[in-house]
């Protein structure tokens, strides 16, 4: 007869408790808020935790605690890298407090956003960030502290703005081509409030130079295929235009495609700058010169809004505005002669 051994059981609170020599209740003020304990009582119950190889139950926290420790993230295209580093910003912050984030991606439309929305709400998050265009319903009984990251058409009352200066940043991008010399100048654009705010600033910036730009896109996307198509549609009409700014990384990869296709170069017969200085920008292939929107310090903003407010029920909103910065590489230079 073939004897097998028992499986392994899982450790308890109660077993950490036993070998600190400590309550379990003692244990799990350790586990949620280390700080007031003693240094000799938290010393054992960590090292009894090691020893043990005990996990605390996330399900048997948030009973204890009435808090799930998790955040939800609304976006509305993971094909955007501006979302990778809002997420590792946000992250960045909000690990050391024990709180982990859920990530719901959702298409454009006020109808799927707000599915997304309480998906998360349903799934009893004590924070909600909202890095997609909100209806003005959105917040009407989410019942948590709410943050809209990045800007957007409209923001519901009570939630806090972080956001980029993207006025400034569209402004930097027409500073940066003027001073080159140039003064036809295209503008890949797209719908939704941070395309908008980028577009005005870029805009104002020339006009105040007398410089009219040639804008295209505005009704439409901002991914690498819309920046291939309004590239196109630009070169078509205002075939003399020496520089192009795109609202984003992913649609200057576009416009570059298009430019390629029909034999010119960059940046010797047109110059290109996007925005968000993404990983994208950053590749050795493509020395993309490209605005830093530093959505890293976008998304820390985001969390330390939250759990400001998760803490303190008595903050209130707040607006922030983070300052972008021109990170100047390949793909830009003086027009030809």
């Amino acid at each position: 007869m073939t004897l097998h051994s028992p499986k392994t059981r899982r450790p308890t609170i109660y077993d950490v408790a036993k070998q600190a020599g400590v309550s379990p209740s003692l244990v799990s003020l350790v586990l949620q808020n280390p700080a007031r304990v003693s240094d000799k009582r938290r010393e054992a119950v960590q090292a009894a935790i090691l020893d043990l190889g005990y996990r605390p139950s996330r399900a048997a926290t948030t009973l204890a605690s009435s808090r799930t420790k998790s955040i939800g993230l609304v976006i509305d295209d993971y094909r955007n890298l501006w979302f990778v580093d809002l997420l590792r910003g946000m992250e960045s912050a909000l690990t050391e407090h024990g709180y982990q984030v859920m990530l719901a991606d959702s298409r454009p439309g006020e109808n799927r956003i707000q599915e997304a929305a309480d998906g998360l709400l349903a799934m009893h998050v004590d924070g909600l960030v909202i890095a997609a265009e909100p209806s003005a319903s959105m917040l009407a009984g989410a019942g948590v502290p709410t943050v809209v990251a990045g800007w957007r058409a409209g923001v519901p009352a009570g939630a806090d703005l972080i956001t980029n200066d993207d006025d400034g940043g569209g402004g930097m991008a027409a500073s940066h081509l003027l001073g080159l010399g140039h003064t036809r100048i295209g503008h890949l654009s797209g719908s939704g409030g941070a395309a908008a705010h980028r577009r005005a600033g870029f805009q104002a910036r020339l006009q105040e130079s007398g410089v009219e730009p040639r804008i295209v896109g505005e009704s439409g996307g901002t991914s690498e295929e819309d920046g291939y198509t309004s590239t196109c549609w630009l070169l078509d009409h205002h075939p003399d235009t020496t520089a192009i700014f795109a609202a984003n990384d992913t649609m200057a990869l576009g416009a570059l495609g298009a430019i390629r296709a029909r034999g010119l170069t960059v940046p010797a017969d047109i110059s290109v700058i996007g925005y968000d200085n993404s990983t994208l920008a950053k590749s050795r292939y493509l020395e993309l010169t490209s605005v830093d929107n530093r959505s890293d310090l976008v998304g820390v903003d985001v969390a330390k809004a939250l759990l400001a407010r998760i803490h303190d029920s008595t903050v209130g909103p707040q607006r922030r505005l983070i300052e972008p910065a021109l990170v100047v590489r390949g793909t830009t230079a003086r027009p030809a002669l």
